[in-house]
């Protein structure tokens, strides 16, 4: 299959992500330590590259929207953060390498950052969990360069003057890595629109791990990540909130399944 075709940019076709077909979509099938020498070569290259963390809520939403599906299938970068999508990839037989969750994939981000002086900005969230939360990276590792952090205004994605304020605020950061916190499909949309206007090198889409660092959402004990039930431990603290998108939207996945799977 042409690289065209797999959804891969002209400038990142030296960079081997071992790209497969998973349902609707496709899965760059790498490790998190090949993820995070991914993410080393794309700000080597040049150009702006953008990083996609596709789990299983996700996967349901590019179904019904196309916008969204465009987007991930054409991210320089496609990782799985989800056990159940790990799981399902090996009942289709094509099986996935490991989950790269996000929450942990995020300090190796800062780690190599760390490692290689690169400046990181920290966009999206809610002010007061955004600051929580870079005050808790700063002191796990205090040579990290946080170049800036902004919570944007509510809608500013629609607002001409406040995108415009936005991206010049990162452009002039000088940022060599922009973690947005801004949920799906927010965050894909903004980056995939506006990523050759504030230009930096890379962008990844980090969604709600932002209340993880902030330290205002527990995560699940290994067993229950390992298992593939992080979801139910996350319902378990906000029923209300999560009910929907886990026993209704999400079990749309096995649709999918159905679907594809047939394909294969």
């Amino acid at each position: 299959m042409l690289e065209e075709e797999r959804g891969i940019p002209v400038d990142s076709r030296q960079i081997d992500t071992q790209r497969i077909r998973f349902l609707n979509t496709y899965i760059d099938n790498l490790t998190a330590a090949e993820a995070k020498n991914a993410v080393d070569q794309f700000i080597q290259t040049g150009g702006t590259h953008y990083v996609v963390t596709p789990n299983s809520d996700i996967i349901v939403k590019m179904q019904e929207d196309a916008e969204l599906k465009q987007i991930c299938d054409n991210a320089d970068l496609i990782l799985t953060d989800g056990q159940i999508v790990v799981k399902l990839s090996r009942h289709l037989g094509v099986p996935i390498k490991e989950r790269v969750c996000m929450t942990d994939f995020v300090w190796d981000v800062f780690d190599l950052a760390v490692k290689k002086k690169y400046k990181v900005f920290l966009f999206g969230g809610r002010e007061d969990v955004l600051t929580n939360a870079a005050k808790n990276i700063q002191q796990k590792v205090p040579k990290l360069q946080i170049v800036d952090l902004f919570s944007p205004p509510f809608g500013f994605e629609n607002n001409p003057e406040q995108l415009a304020a936005a991206n010049k605020r990162i452009r002039e950061s000088k940022a060599d890595i922009l973690i947005v916190f801004l949920g799906c499909p927010k965050q894909e949309k903004f980056i995939y629109r506006n990523k050759e206007e504030y230009q930096v090198p890379v962008s990844i889409t980090m969604g709600g791990c932002v209340d993880f660092i902030a330290g205002r959402v527990k995560r699940a004990p290994m067993w229950m990540q390992n298992a593939g039930l992080e979801w139910f431990f996350r319902f378990l603290q906000e029923p209300k909130r999560m009910f929907k998108r886990y026993f209704v939207d999400d079990m749309k996945i096995f649709g999918l399944v159905r679907k594809y799977g047939k394909k294969k």
